[in-house]
């Protein structure tokens, strides 16, 4: 079978939650400062009005599951779009500093349900030996959307905008949102969700629409999965026999974390200038960094299917324990800045080609379509909490020692290594339902 445009499409519109959840992510970068002098905060209160979105993406990513469930993947989808459209209003718009970080914190929202439900949705409707790329293209978009956000930021510096460009920033994102809203009334509902609903004749138009050969053995594979537990739908998700799926989702979203890749996306900025570059240079740069981060999710998702997940893993743990190794030498010895800029630019490669790449896609495989929903929950929460955990301390403990954090990031990559070598198992080319006989989940 070849790729239909039906699928293509659902694909594309599904993931655009991706790119809003990018582009959210990484335009406060460029509004930090401005942020500080407007309302006066210091470096612990700037943490926390970064870390407002995040604390709402926490909350997003543990709710996002019951909507999901309830009034299914692509209408929760829609509520999410709202959200992302009054967040940027509202940021664009802030009067004081309380309702920007209000403003912040229901961007939060819509960003830690889109990365529960977008990838979700896409596993659901993609055939098995499309899956990676397909699900991988939500990461390409996160990716893709932070590039967008730095070049905006660096974009609308050059208008010479003021004491409103900060507003400008972080405004822009609203149109974006408004085509996601709408694009959203194009694309169908997940089939595994409408088997989860007993609407099977509605899942088979799906499944033969995305261009599935056997689509009528697809479908006895799914109805067959879900009413394997006696006609139990769903059921909780701590339960024994679900424990390697539990774990491996809480291992992958902390470990993405402990890498340190967004405490060093959210104050890149802050990272060059303590490094000795003027505020331009640092918005260029991170241009730079932004565009390798899109070149290596492109670079991984050719080959996800091919070389497995497993495999990104281990290659990405080696490339970033070194990276960040570097970074922590040159804040210690305090020489040889002019090579920082290469090594955050190799370690953003490396996390690009594996951790960046591997996490949706793996969250999205490794648990049984019943429980799938409170599972993806769990591994992005488990992400969402870690982040908003480092990216609340980074700035305090950057303020005192340099080097310390990059020592930190670059020895858990390397415990990172081992577990995955010895834990994680692969899961190219297997369907959603063989995955779970695989781990021996019945």
């Amino acid at each position: 079978m070849k790729l239909n445009s039906f699928l293509l499409k659902a694909t594309i519109v599904a993931a655009l939650g991706g790119l809003l959840f990018g582009f959210d992510t990484a335009v406060i970068a460029g509004a930090t400062k401005a942020l500080s002098e407007v309302f006066g905060l210091s470096p612990a209160s700037l943490g926390f009005t970064v870390a407002s979105a995040l604390w709402g993406t926490v909350l997003g990513s543990m709710l996002a599951g019951y909507p999901g469930d309830r009034f299914g993947r692509r209408d929760s989808l829609r509520i999410l779009a709202v959200l992302y459209v009054l967040s940027a209003l509202g940021c664009g718009f802030a009067w004081n500093w309380n309702s920007f970080v209000v403003a912040r914190f229901i961007g939060g929202l819509a960003i830690g349900g889109s990365s529960v439900l977008g990838p979700m949705y896409i596993a659901e409707i993609a055939p098995a030996r499309y899956r990676g790329r397909l699900v991988g293209l939500f990461q390409f978009n996160i990716v893709f959307g932070i590039l967008l956000a730095y070049f905006s930021n660096y974009a609308l510096g050059l208008l010479d905008l003021g004491s409103v460009e900060w507003r400008w920033k972080l405004g822009v994102a609203a149109i974006p949102s408004v085509a996601f809203f709408l694009m959203l009334f194009g694309i169908p509902r997940s089939p595994r969700w409408l088997v989860k609903k007993g609407r099977v004749d509605e899942a088979r138009e799906v499944l033969r629409l995305t261009g599935e050969v056997d689509y009528e053995q697809d479908l006895k594979e799914i109805v067959e999965s879900i009413d394997a537990e006696h006609g139990l739908g769903s059921e909780p998700l701590f339960r024994s026999k679900y424990r390697l799926p539990i774990y491996l989702a809480i291992a992958i979203g902390m470990f993405n974390q402990l890498s340190g890749i967004n405490a060093i996306l959210y104050y890149l900025n802050d990272i060059f200038e303590r490094a000795g570059f003027s505020k331009v240079s640092g918005d260029l740069q991170a241009v730079g960094i932004g565009f390798t981060n899109l070149i290596f999710t492109m670079l991984a998702m050719s080959v996800i299917d091919k070389l497995g997940r497993k495999s990104l893993l281990l290659i990405g743990s080696v490339g970033t324990a070194v990276t960040l190794a570097g970074v922590a030498w040159i804040f210690s010895v305090k020489q040889h800045e002019g090579i920082l800029v290469w090594l955050l630019v190799g370690f953003i490669a490396s996390f690009a080609f594996s951790q960046g790449a591997v996490i949706w896609v793996y969250l999205s495989e490794v648990f049984p379509n019943r429980v799938r929903a409170k599972g993806q929950s769990l591994g992005s929460f488990t992400h969402w909490i870690m982040n908003a955990f480092i990216s609340g301390v980074f700035p305090v403990v950057a303020a005192q020692s340099g080097a310390a954090p990059f020592w930190l990031f670059s020895g858990m990559m390397v415990l990172q290594f081992f577990v995955v070598l010895f834990t994680f198992p692969e899961t190219k080319n297997l369907s959603l339902e063989q995955m779970q006989k695989k781990m021996g989940i019945h």
